[in-house]
């Protein structure tokens, strides 16, 4: 008998991670990354505040 694996879909039912609290792990010339301390997620500072700008707007639009 083979083991029962977790579906791939079980792991896009959690709530995403809102990164509340994020370090600096790179900085060049042009660009800045961070670093979620919750999910561990590494992505460009820009995205970060990007991604703060549509979560403002999605809930003032509730």
């Amino acid at each position: 008998m083979t083991p029962k694996s977790t579906p791939p879909q079980s792991r896009e039912m959690k709530q995403p991670c809102k990164h509340p609290r994020v370090q600096i792990v790179s900085r060049d010339e042009d660009s800045e990354f961070v670093e979620c301390k919750e999910c561990g997620e590494i992505f460009e500072s820009s995205e970060f505040k990007d991604m703060n700008i549509e979560e403002s707007a999605q809930e003032s639009e509730i």
